[in-house]
């Protein structure tokens, strides 16, 4: 017998993530935002989502949903579901909450939840942000930072070592 889909109140929609991040505020703590597909979870990402909710108070992750992920990386991909890739998420220790979001860029949740942090990966500079996602995240006056990436780990370089490339 398949063991029930546990529940977990870190999963929220956008309204309310941004009611988590009124909550935060209340309290003069610091929600940090994050994105991305997170597709096949690796030391990478873990590493990244620790150095991101070192950031702040709390840690959000927006996830892109399926057909986003598919946009943004190719029809082969996810390969976990939006739902599967949620729930592992919302496992880790360091994860305070997991938003799934339809678009592929981020910037109209920035605007709905105006995060007070952003965390990005090292291979983005200031530069290279999306303009309509920087201009959001400079409208709600968040502050941005880059997290290191961690040399030779990535999820393309899993698939194409699982695919025999």
């Amino acid at each position: 017998m398949t063991p029930p889909r546990p529940t977990t109140a870190k999963i929220v929609d956008v309204p309310g993530l941004a009611a988590a991040r009124d909550e935060l505020a209340r309290g003069g703590r610091r929600l940090v935002l994050t994105n991305g597909c997170f597709d096949l979870l690796h030391v990478g990402h873990v590493r990244y989502l620790e150095a991101a909710r070192r950031g702040g108070d709390a840690l959000a992750v927006a996830l892109n949903s399926d057909a986003s992920a598919r946009g943004l990386k190719g029809a082969n991909r996810p390969l976990n579901s939006q739902d599967d890739r949620a729930e592992i998420l919302a496992a880790l220790a360091c994860v305070d909450f997991v938003t799934i979001f339809d678009e592929e860029r981020v910037t109209r949740l920035i605007e709905q939840v105006r995060p007070m942090v952003y965390a990005k990966g090292g291979d983005y500079r200031l530069e290279t942000l999306d303009p309509g996602e920087r201009a959001a995240l400079e409208a709600c006056g968040t502050e941005i930072f880059f997290v290191p990436m961690v040399p030779g780990r990535s999820t393309t370089r899993l698939v194409d070592a699982i695919r025999g490339a």
